[in-house]
């Protein structure tokens, strides 16, 4: 009788208890640095952004920000991203046409990277700070583990990168839990191994998170320039018939949205490589332009078309009464588009434009008979990401935490429209791959 297969070990208790602690450690010292390195890069953006777009047209005698300041502002940020892509080493960073990338970024690599992200973050173009945030944390990390041991196996290396990752992500999200489910979906770490990432990365967020929420009398540090909490939506207890039968056209429809707008991207992204100094500028007078329209066509700010749109989300759920059902539909037509510009030439993350667009997407569906606010915006949100990162654990996580404020009713409906997203997306981009070359 053949002996049975012995089960498959855990990597962490394969990792003896000293060396494992000390894992721990140098993982918390990870967290609280890549925390504070992270909140200085948030902070940065968010006074370069009030710095350009209020303190300066103030200073230079205008009463408001001119309607047009965009276009020299873009135009600028175009030729610093250009400089840092084309003059640094690291390319910028990933490029967010591609998707989210978690892969570690050499810390040779950050400077460029930092610079990419704050001059087109800080300036207006249509990306979040996700994409830089993971470039900055698994670049600190990698660069102490080798500072203080040269000689540290991959797996540590990986492992510590990940750890301040997840450190630097879960400050924007003010989770370390949606953090870590991104960053095990976007890695395809699967099995026991999570444990040997989960236990040091999730002891650098929860280190690393006291900085922003502070320990008994002592206070954290302000995250509400740019942290995304809770949207309020009207309270929602549970779903009816209706709802379920709309939620799976909406979210068939946002996945072939989203997916025109990345088809958008990687189409330009090859005309733009190589030419950053030459386009970069002229992109950014586009995404300048289209918010110009906006405003002119609906009198409504240039910031809703413009910037990641994690500061304007709950800026437009809490006034959906002020926007027509056209008016969304051009806030989707001028910022998804905006953000197909922003995707092939710029750099940060594809996350926060796909939550607002998701946002605006189910404010226009909640004008259906029948269709609930809060459940379309809910469906809405997660059916973007989905269809954007293709990760629907953490498109369902983020949806709701989101829209948890107003109670889980809106929940089934939520993973009903990420699963059928998340499918539509899939389908289409495998017709894509399989259609004939002409």
């Amino acid at each position: 009788m053949p002996e049975a297969a012995a089960p498959p070990q855990d990597p962490a208790a394969q990792v003896p208890p000293r060396q494992l602690l000390s894992l721990l450690a140098l993982a918390a010292m990870v967290g609280v640095v890549v925390s504070v390195a992270a909140w200085c890069f948030l902070e940065a953006v968010h006074y370069i952004t009030q710095w350009v777009w209020t303190d300066l047209p103030d200073t230079l005698g205008f009463d408001n920000t001119p309607v047009w300041w965009g276009l020299p502002v873009l135009f600028i940020a175009g030729l610093i991203v250009a400089f840092a892509i084309v003059r640094l080493p690291g390319n910028g960073g990933h490029v967010p046409a591609h998707g989210l990338n978690a892969s570690p970024t050499e810390p040779i690599e950050l400077p460029g990277v930092l610079m990419a992200a704050l001059a087109g973050l800080g300036l207006g173009v249509v990306l979040g700070p996700e994409a830089p945030l993971l470039a900055l944390g698994g670049g600190l990390g990698i660069l102490m583990i080798r500072q203080l041991r040269s000689d540290a196996p991959d797996q540590i290396v990986t492992v510590i990168a990940a750890s301040g990752s997840l450190a630097a992500l879960s400050f924007i999200f003010e989770s370390p839990v949606i953090a870590a489910v991104i960053i095990i979906e976007a890695t395809a770490i699967g099995g026991r191994q999570q444990t040997l990432l989960l236990l040091p990365g999730l002891l650098a967020a929860g280190i690393g998170s006291l900085l922003s929420l502070g320990l008994g009398s002592f206070t954290g540090v302000d995250t509400s320039d740019y942290a995304l909490g809770t949207l309020t939506l009207p309270s929602f207890a549970r779903p009816d018939l209706v709802d379920f039968l709309w939620t799976v056209p909406m979210a068939i429809a946002i996945a072939i949205g989203i997916y025109v707008i990345r088809r958008i991207a990687l189409g330009l992204y090859p005309r733009v490589q190589g030419r950053e100094f030459q386009l970069l500028p002229l992109a950014g007078l586009a995404v300048a332009g289209l918010a110009i329209v906006f405003h002119e066509l609906k009198d409504k700010p240039v910031n809703l078309v413009l910037f990641s749109g994690e500061s304007t989300i709950p800026t437009l759920v809490s006034t959906a009464d002020t926007f027509t059902v056209i008016a969304l539909l051009l806030l989707l037509l001028c910022k998804g588009l905006a953000w197909a510009i922003s995707l092939a030439s710029f750099r940060g993350g594809p996350i926060f434009p796909a939550l607002f667009l998701g946002a605006a997407a189910g404010l226009a569906a909640s004008h259906l008979p029948g269709f609930a606010e809060t459940a379309a915006v809910a469906v809405g949100m997660g059916a973007a990401v989905a269809a954007i990162l293709q990760l629907p654990l953490s498109a369902v996580i983020m949806a709701l935490l989101l829209s948890g404020q107003s109670g889980y009713g809106a929940t089934p409906l939520i993973i009903v429209g990420v699963v059928v997203a998340y499918l539509t997306s899939r389908a289409l981009e495998s017709r894509e791959t399989s259609a004939p070359a002409q």
